[in-house]
């Protein structure tokens, strides 16, 4: 049996943590078991290795999101990147050709796809596991898991089930999208349950789903005419279509954290960051800035700031963000990389010269590619660590207090011996467009080009 864990969102609904490239499933709010914060996809794949699945696990994401996953995931994880956002439905469709292509499966390999990001016990991924022996009982194109609901809610989906076969899984009858709370309440008197966005298949009947859409279940194909794929999600597209549908019910804890009242729940502290509060209550204040946010006298509040803006809000009306939001498309002011982040200090913009100023951390141990930009220049100024500094073929050390100019077209990389923090100061045209071209990615082969040329 096969994961596939799909990282997807435009990184709106946790605004401003989130951003374009660190959406919801990356901010490093929760607190494990050691008492150290962790992200929902870090709980989510240590709960997958406690049950020895993430080797058997690949995350379908955008190519925005790589550098985050590595980041916090490591390297060794199996990264499934989209060309570009084309909804659930393109996206499972190429990490199925992957698995078919360059994983060997066979046409009767279960496959189970869900979010990366379920805040669940452990106890809910052997129920993912129990899909593959449901698909096997029961025949079904489809198994799903539904979660017994605990409440009405309007922001669910809901699973109606037929009478129960059996004790394991019941046929499903009908799918319906957020009902109202009087409809919901019928419902789940009907035995409805909450759509937790898990399904499992056979490899060979999703091959016989994209054939219907003239799509071959094959990944080179899959990934030259991506754009061309229709833009839809897999529910629609695979679930809704379906004929044989099974369900089974999860009673255990489930939540969806997807908005700013439900991450706050879980959360172990009520402020992060530096903080100060008096005469506060059921209020959460998460500040990512170097300065202090002080607040006073405020009931059921969240308030959140980050280098991509400032957030106060009512917890009530905290799931209003996403339409708040939905036409920003400032540059992220915060991102991860596999070699650690960096945090834009400063933008300014000029007719079409604009200047940016970012706060590199490298990770000892880590280096930026090898790599040419289309800016006129930038200047480093290392303010601490060491590291070293390749730029057109010659390594240098880079040590406090140095000052480094770089032209664009020049091809340069730079690796942190210790903990390396760069100030970058960046110019050139349309910077927020930029293009950049990689040439190299290992450092080690980078050192091996230059040592075989001397």
């Amino acid at each position: 049996m096969k994961l596939i864990l799909l990282s997807g969102g435009s990184g709106k609904r946790l605004w401003p943590l989130s951003n374009d490239a660190r959406s919801k499933q990356f901010l490093k709010v929760l607190k494990n078991e050691k008492g150290q914060y962790e992200s929902m996809v870090q709980r989510v794949f240590n709960q997958l290795r406690s049950l020895n699945l993430e080797k058997d696990t690949i995350i379908a994401t955008s190519s925005t999101q790589v550098e985050m996953i590595k980041n916090q995931l490591g390297e060794g994880v199996t990264i499934i990147s989209e060309p570009s956002r084309r909804d659930t439905f393109p996206a499972i469709a190429l990490s199925i050709a992957y698995i078919n292509d360059y994983l060997k499966a066979d046409k009767d390999e279960i496959v189970a796809v869900l979010p990366v990001d379920p805040f669940v016990d452990t106890n809910f991924f052997n129920k993912v596991k129990d899909l593959e022996e449901l698909i096997q009982t029961s025949n079904a194109d489809l198994a799903l898991i539904g979660i017994k609901p605990t409440f009405a809610s309007e922001k669910y989906g809901y699973i109606a089930p037929k009478e129960s076969t059996e004790e394991k899984y019941s046929l499903v009858d009908n799918f319906i999208e957020k009902p109202k709370q009087k409809i919901a309440e019928d419902l789940i008197s009907r035995g409805a349950l909450w759509n937790s966005g898990v399904f499992a298949f056979r490899v060979g009947y999703l091959e016989e789903c994209l054939a219907s859409y003239n799509i071959p279940l094959n990944y080179d194909f899959i990934y030259s005419n991506y754009e061309n794929l229709v833009k839809t999600s897999f529910d629609y597209a695979v679930v809704e279509e379906a004929e044989n549908i099974v369900v089974t019910k999860y009673e255990g804890y489930w939540k969806d954290l997807g908005t700013w009242n439900t991450l706050t729940e879980e959360m172990a502290t009520s402020t992060l960051g530096i903080v100060n509060t008096l005469d506060t209550q059921n209020t959460h204040v998460i500040n990512e800035l170097g300065i202090p946010v002080s607040v006073m006298g405020l009931e059921n509040v969240i308030i959140a700031a980050s280098p991509d803006g400032i957030l106060v809000t009512t917890k009530k009306e905290s799931p209003k963000i996403k339409e708040l939001m939905k036409d920003h498309t400032a540059l992220p002011m915060y991102e991860e990389r596999s070699w650690g982040n960096f945090k834009v200090i400063d933008f300014s913009k000029f007719g079409n010269h604009e200047v940016v100023t970012k706060y590199l951390n490298i990770i000892p141990g880590k280096n930026l590619s090898l790599h040419t930009h289309n800016s006129n220049f930038k200047n480093w100024t290392v303010i601490n660590g060491e590291g070293i500094l390749l730029i057109n073929g010659v390594l240098k050390t880079l040590r406090k207090g140095d000052i480094i100019q770089i032209k664009g077209d020049e091809e340069h990389a730079v690796k942190a011996i210790s903990k390396l923090e760069i100030i970058e100061v960046q110019q050139g045209d349309s910077l927020s467009n930029q293009h950049i071209e990689i040439i190299e990615s290992s450092w080690m082969k980078m050192e091996e080009k230059i040592f075989a040329s001397n």
